[in-house]
């Protein structure tokens, strides 16, 4: 089978675009690097060690060496191509993310959130290339060692089925996953492609309150824990749980502990004590 080469630079990383018309076929060929194909837009199909898989928009698929593989346009298939060695990566990546997980070459069917993230991560690889300065190189293996890991937990979840409790359980796992980050009804239907008002019909209907609520709930049960088990200070505590601001951080508190966090803490170390006597 022919050997394509791919000339990559000092960091061993490059990513571009691949553009595809209707009807075009690119023959079975390998490299000797790794690839991580993802489809921006179109159909088509695209052939792994004589496996054929369809794919479409926001696929990814992750090409090992020397692994034959070949694709074919049914539409304007574009599709951006990131290749990379495994050389610079560091030894957990490797074993862990790369020879653990991704054996062979793999099709992946991500689903709206894991999508998200990989668009999101190879815009910054993107820039990162575009506007090269001391510490592009060092950025460009922090995201491919990021976007490696979404596609390892993609790989291992791959579900397809859109129900609403899917979406709904979709909701709930992105949400203990990134508690920590700013989240609204609007960024999680953006990632969905639907509209906030169905997103929280949606998670209503599973867990009788919405994902801010449900958000919130995992925030204040995790800052009880660090109240409980450590010594750090309220506001290191308010600013690890996701919150920006203290007097928001005590006013959710107090909405579902009816106590505030000072009263909380106090109230079970003194439980504690009285334990131990």
């Amino acid at each position: 089978m022919l050997l394509k080469r791919i000339d990559l630079p000092v960091n061993g990383i490059h990513l571009y675009e691949s553009k595809h018309q209707d009807g075009d076929i690119v023959n079975e060929h390998h490299h000797g690097i790794h690839q991580c194909l993802f489809a921006l837009e179109g159909e088509g199909a695209i052939t792994l060690d004589g496996v054929q898989h369809e794919c479409r928009q926001d696929c990814a698929v992750l090409i090992v060496p020397y692994s034959n593989h070949a694709v074919i346009s049914d539409s304007k298939l574009t599709l951006l191509v990131l290749a990379f060695e495994e050389a610079g990566m560091d030894s957990f990546a490797r074993s862990e993310l790369l020879q653990s997980c991704f054996k062979a070459s793999a099709m992946l069917r991500l689903n709206p959130f894991a999508a998200a993230e990989v668009r999101q991560l190879l815009r910054k690889m993107l820039f990162e290339q575009s506007h090269e300065d001391a510490y592009g190189p060092w950025a460009l293996h922090i995201y491919l060692h990021e976007l490696l890991l979404v596609l390892a937990r993609s790989s291992q979840s791959a579900i397809v089925t859109d129900s609403n409790s899917l979406r709904a359980d979709r909701i709930r796992s992105y949400i203990d996953k990134h508690y920590f980050e700013p989240l609204t009804a609007s960024d999680l239907a953006s990632r969905l492609g639907i509209g906030a008002r169905q997103v929280n019909n949606i998670f209503k209907e599973q867990y009788r309150m919405t994902p801010i609520q449900y958000a919130t709930e995992v925030r204040i049960k995790l800052a009880q824990k660090l109240l409980e088990e450590t010594d750090k200070d309220i506001v290191s505590i308010c600013f690890e749980v996701g919150y920006e601001t203290l007097p928001t951080f005590y006013r959710a508190f107090k909405n579902i502990v009816k106590m505030s966090p000072n009263r909380f803490r106090q109230q079970s170390r003194s439980g504690r004590s009285e334990g131990n006597e």
